[in-house]
């Protein structure tokens, strides 16, 4: 499902539905992002709607890192707030906004109550690069290092292999059956795999995941 699709069918006027996107797009394009860009964001849009047919859930989806600095927690609620101000302007119930904020703001710790089923998609989507293909992991990962170049090797190598311990340590990556039926399997492979690399002494830093 597409912004302006889901925008409207909530209710939302379609000229500021039409504004937001195009602002939308800008941000997105935005010249350090190297993973989180409008591929990215459609790409959760996309396994988002296919997990959960709801408007709200596409409008997070294609919202959630439309503010993006590489600053944790920050970004995901400026992009919240960003949101907000969009889906005020074009109408829509406050009931909706609040619940498309809320979303957003799970992308922090990536939780949400286990019966939250919008929640579980938007998760899922997200995290739905961690099962592709190594080559497309790989690229990812890669961006992503490149997105944090303002920390040397010496200070992202030992927080990236924290993060990534501790999502191998994690006994589901996926909160739904279908995205870990689907990508559970090659996401740990994949993970794994970044995490031997950034522990091998004698690294070769343009050919690994951050």
């Amino acid at each position: 499902m597409r912004w302006h699709s889901a925008l409207t069918l909530l209710g939302g006027d379609g000229q500021i539905a039409a504004d937001a996107w195009t602002e939308l797009e800008h941000r997105y394009g935005e010249p350090h992002r190297r993973y989180h860009d409008l591929r990215h964001a459609e790409s959760v849009a996309r396994y988002a709607a296919e997990f959960a047919a709801d408007p709200r859930v596409t409008l997070a989806a294609w919202a959630h890192d439309v503010v993006y600095d590489a600053t944790p927690g920050e970004d995901e609620r400026a992009s919240a707030a960003w949101a907000r101000l969009w889906l005020t302007r074009a109408g829509l119930a406050e009931e909706d906004i609040a619940r498309v904020e809320a979303l957003i703001l799970t992308t922090i710790s990536h939780d949400a109550p286990a019966d939250d089923l919008l929640a579980t998609a938007l998760l899922d989507a997200d995290l739905a690069i961690l099962g592709a293909a190594p080559e497309i992991y790989n690229k990812y990962a890669r961006g992503v290092r490149e997105e944090y170049a303002k920390y040397p090797d010496a200070v992202w190598t030992p927080g990236r292999i924290v993060v990534l311990e501790r999502m191998l340590a994690n006994p589901r990556l996926y909160r739904g059956e279908p995205a870990r039926e689907r990508w559970e399997a090659a996401a740990r492979r994949n993970l794994a795999a970044e995490l031997g690399r950034w522990r091998s002494p004698g690294l070769d830093r343009q050919n690994v995941e951050p």
